[in-house]
């Protein structure tokens, strides 16, 4: 159940009843200490202000209209006109018992929506690296949320697989005599379309043979579409070893290139011309934006067609726009992207816009991303300056857990450190990204992101198996139902039984904002408020059956709360560390 929305439609009705104008959506709070009550509502002072009243007078007046009956053991009135809600602990055991038996912990949603996930995103005949961290495992977590929540979720891996750069690869390696396509390996292509880039820019025969094939490949000569298939499945199969390894649910039917769309462009440009919102300039097409002006206060011209016919990353994220309503008839579409890139898809929306190829009610949003530094607040990279490759890293990351596995259980067979290290490993590099908000940059830290304590993946899968454990000393199966009233008799545990109801308010706010850090929040609390209630409850101990039954059943939900928050970020779990 989600509390907060259930508190936000009581208070709205009340404050309407109370004088405000219709429609108006009350703000509610969970409270950050337990004397303020569990939930605060604070907007009566600015809704006084505007009804011209005394705040606790409106205060006195919501509560006349309130209904909270034997949900709310109190709600009071703190000056100059703050309301504090403290909730009954028998409807919070109603709550838990409801929660705990339903599916997906009685999360539903009433309106699922068709949404587009763009996310990802790594360069074809390079391997993926640091660079693209961010993207793929937050684009990944909002993909496992929303789908949680029951929305119909696309993934979009937006793979740059079209232009020069393929000519110019085809002809080096026609060049080298190189035929065998298939026994190239991804490390070996990068070097390969490196040495591309240098003929490319030093022999002006090469170039022009480069761009022929480009013209060629781009009429859809079979021959060089093959030429072309081949480098991309290179590119993308070792990128698929990389998301299966890592977690993340991107599959081969996810990618959705930039040659899905270029038989879209011609059609395009033609049409902008034809709406009068294309015009040629100097010798190129271009779309003057109102809302998009420079310093000078000129509109901003912005080109979707080059002089010499080329079309431009806008003209792609144009299609791109118009095929995602098209097609998917999408609600919404979320793109996971460098923040560089805001300017360029603010412009790209605006003509799509424009031009009638996408509703007002289609949501684009950009989630800005920032950068994975090292400990010198540089962009991270290694001793010699060079990007580091994602392989590298997770390696790295595997061998790091392998050390400190073998630190605390010295006789561990091989395959468990194995399978052991590469969940801790690769689960510790994913939550040090995912606890960070994802628009600030942020230190990358080996020791930290490994450490058992604090708000991090070993601490977070660690907390599991302690909750696990308490089943295996009793001898309780938690896959059977706990049988019994639930009585939350003291305060932790009122405490944890409240927070655990909170988690279906935290799920939908990441959704909502898609904010990956706020779950990696709400589960390190979680995790820190069960300990306290480890501490202070005999669970096995107790010899009064009713808070046995109690203990046990908040066990249980703290068990499956952290299992269904965990799989939401893609961080995975085992029974025993």
């Amino acid at each position: 159940m989600n509390i907060q929305h259930f508190l936000v439609q009581k208070f709205s009705q009340a404050m309407v009843a109370a004088g405000a104008p219709e429609n108006y959506k009350a703000q509610v709070r969970s409270s950050d200490k337990s004397q303020f009550g569990d939930y605060q509502v604070n907007d009566i002072i600015a809704l006084a202000k505007n009804l011209n009243i005394e705040p606790t007078k409106l205060a006195e007046q919501v509560l006349k209209h309130l209904n909270l009956h034997n949900i709310a053991k109190k709600v009071e009135i703190i000056s100059p006109g703050f309301l504090n809600i403290f909730l009954d602990s028998q409807w919070l055991a109603a709550q838990i018992d409801h929660i705990l038996v339903a599916e997906k912990l009685g999360i539903t949603t009433m309106q699922p929506k068709t949404i587009v996930i763009d996310y990802s995103s790594p360069n074809v005949a390079k391997e993926m690296h640091v660079g693209h961290l961010r993207s793929t495992i937050i684009g990944d977590a909002i993909v496992r949320t929303l789908e949680f929540l029951g929305h119909n979720v696309i993934r979009a891996n937006h793979i740059g697989d079209w232009g020069t750069h393929f000519g110019m690869l085809i002809a080096f390696l026609e060049k080298k005599n190189i035929t065998n396509y298939q026994a190239i390996g991804l490390t070996n292509l990068e070097i390969l379309y490196r040495e591309a880039k240098q003929a490319y820019d030093n022999d002006v025969e090469f170039a022009q043979r480069a761009r022929n094939y480009v013209v060629q490949l781009q009429s859809g000569d079979k021959y060089y579409r093959q030429l072309w298939g081949q480098l991309v499945h290179i590119t993308m199969t070792q990128n698929q070893l990389l998301y299966d390894r890592m977690n993340v649910t991107l599959q081969p039917t996810d990618v959705m290139g930039e040659s899905l769309y270029h038989h879209m462009l011609k059609n395009i440009v033609s049409d902008l011309q034809q709406k009068n919102l294309a015009v040629s300039s100097q010798g190129a097409i271009v779309v003057f934006l109102d809302e998009h002006r420079n310093k000078s206060g000129e509109r901003t011209g912005v080109i979707i067609q080059k002089n010499d016919g080329g079309y431009l990353y806008t003209t792609t994220d144009i299609a791109c726009a118009k095929y995602r309503h098209e097609t998917f008839q999408a609600d919404r579409v979320i793109y996971y992207i460098d923040s560089r890139q805001n300017k360029h898809l603010q412009q790209a929306w605006a003509i799509a816009r424009q031009a009638g190829y996408i509703p007002d009610s289609l949501q684009l949003e950009h989630h800005m991303l920032g950068m994975v530094l090292g400990k010198d607040g540089k962009p991270f990279k290694t001793r010699t300056g060079d990007t580091i490759k994602l392989s590298d890293l997770l390696d790295e990351a595997v061998n790091r857990a392998t050390q400190l596995i073998l630190e605390k259980k010295p006789h561990i067979s091989q395959g468990e450190l194995h399978s052991l290290a590469e969940i801790i490993g690769i689960g510790a590099v994913k939550y040090a990204d995912l606890s960070k908000h994802r628009t600030t940059d942020y230190i990358f830290d080996w020791d930290h992101m490994l450490s058992f304590k604090g708000n991090t993946a070993p601490y977070m899968q660690y907390a599991y198996t302690r909750v696990l454990s308490i089943f295996r000393k009793s001898r309780i199966n938690p896959n059977e139902e706990i049988v019994g009233t639930t009585s939350l008799v003291n305060n932790i545990s009122i405490q944890l039984a409240i927070i655990l109801l909170r988690f279906e308010e935290t799920i939908n706010k990441v959704a909502d904002d898609g904010l990956p850090h706020i779950m990696c929040a709400y589960l390190y609390n979680l995790a820190s408020v069960f300990s306290q209630f480890y501490e202070t409850c005999p669970i096995l101990e107790e010899k009064n059956q009713n808070k046995k039954t109690t203990y046990l059943k908040l066990v249980l939900l703290t068990a499956k709360t952290l299992k269904y928050g965990l799989d939401t970020l893609g961080i995975k779990t085992v029974e025993r560390m």
